[in-house]
């Protein structure tokens, strides 16, 4: 289910940046933890990655023009912090096997893991696009602009996503 993206009230071009800023971190924290978590498989490092881009964001969130833009500038924000911290082979912290401590959604824990592992074998790009269009449920433009890339790009990106993780083994659909 697609969460609805807030509406803000504050005028960030006018001095009113700071408390349209807060209601939009207040509105969307949890669904971007969430999108971090997924595309960095570690809870901690999906903390440091939301925080640093939303601190990014604030910085310039006096010069956002289009309120409906807000999500897409913070989603690209996030998605190239991301990317950046794997061009300079940030490792500041080890890989590790266990789950985070938020409720588990998943009937089957298992699964829950079997996802992980197969999103953590997705390059980058791939892993992106399949995060922001099933896990945050946007449509491939919305992606597309997200991401800074064409929406025949998120297609492709998709369709190789799709195909690998269905070659993995790992995703394999029960009768139940």
């Amino acid at each position: 289910m697609r969460e609805a993206v807030p509406v803000l009230t504050g005028d960030p071009t006018r001095g009113g940046g700071a408390p349209a800023f807060e209601e939009y971190v207040a509105a969307r924290g949890t669904a971007l933890w969430r999108s971090a978590w997924l595309l960095t498989g570690d809870r901690h490092k999906a903390e440091d990655l939301v925080q640093t881009a939303l601190l990014k964001c604030w910085r310039r969130w006096d010069r956002i023009d289009d309120a409906a833009a807000v999500e897409a500038y913070v989603r690209r924000t996030m998605v190239t912090t991301y990317t950046d911290w794997w061009r300079r082979r940030w490792n500041g912290e080890l890989p590790t096997t266990e789950l985070p401590d938020e409720p588990d959604r998943t009937p089957d824990p298992g699964v829950r893991q079997d996802v992980l592992v197969a999103l953590a074998r997705l390059p980058r790009g791939q892993r992106a696009v399949v995060v922001l269009r099933y896990f945050d449920d946007l449509t491939e433009a919305q992606t597309a602009t997200a991401l800074g890339i064409s929406v025949g790009t998120v297609k492709s990106q998709t369709s190789r996503a799709l195909r690998t993780l269905r070659e993995s083994g790992l995703l394999e659909e029960s009768d139940d």
